[in-house]
């Protein structure tokens, strides 16, 4: 997994491989924990949000891909400038992530194996066991989207509505669909940057 922040002036530290904290244990004091919770605080993720202590939150949009450069150049101009706009018209704190998440085929392949048990003619078995070969290659090359994120933390519920539309129809201005972070997109973050893009369920992050 690969995920790249990009923020003005946030430093993110490289993690790297944090132990997992045994729940039992209650944290140090006035020490330099190894442990991951002790370092980010994280409460708990709920209604899209990440919550952190002292009520604040983070929480953002998820931004649909698009390939500009099958456009023309006229049309790849106004895209830039529009996007120029509307990062002017930001006027908090944001991070812009970048997070590799690995591309989920397994009911495409179930529904493969079902139209290969039932074709007859040889032309559809040839063509459906090559789309299952092709769909192997895929997972054996751990092929992955690329998803981009605008992140930004506040405590204030009003705002974060607002700062939420703000992002929504200023991208949308831009021609790139956005919406609301999901608890399973944070939670993906989380790993991404944490873990090593290993998903895990076992108190990586303790609820306390």
């Amino acid at each position: 997994m690969n995920s790249k922040i990009s923020n003005g002036n946030v430093p993110i530290s490289n993690v790297g491989n944090i132990p997992t904290k045994n729940p039992n244990t209650q944290p140090r004091k006035n020490s330099s924990s190894p442990y991951t919770e002790d370092w980010i605080n994280v409460k708990s993720i709920s209604n899209g949000m990440i919550n952190l202590p002292h009520n604040e939150k983070v929480t953002g949009v998820k931004i649909q891909p698009k390939n500009i450069f099958i456009l023309d150049p006229l049309q790849q101009q106004r895209v830039l400038n529009a996007m120029g706009n509307f990062y002017n018209l930001l006027n908090f704190e944001f991070w812009m992530i970048s997070a590799d998440r690995p591309v989920d085929i397994s009911v495409y392949q179930s529904q493969l194996q079902i139209m290969l048990q039932n074709a007859q003619l040889p032309a559809q078995i040839k063509i459906i066991s090559q789309d299952i070969d092709k769909a192997n290659m895929f997972i054996n090359n751990q092929v992955v989207d690329t998803e981009y994120y605008i992140l930004f933390k506040e405590k204030n519920p009003d705002e974060i509505g607002k700062r939420i539309r703000l992002l929504i129809n200023g991208l949308a201005n831009c021609g790139l669909n956005a919406s609301q972070t999901s608890n399973d997109d944070l939670r993906m973050l989380l790993d991404n940057f944490l873990n090593g893009g290993v998903k895990t369920e076992f108190g990586t992050v303790v609820v306390e």
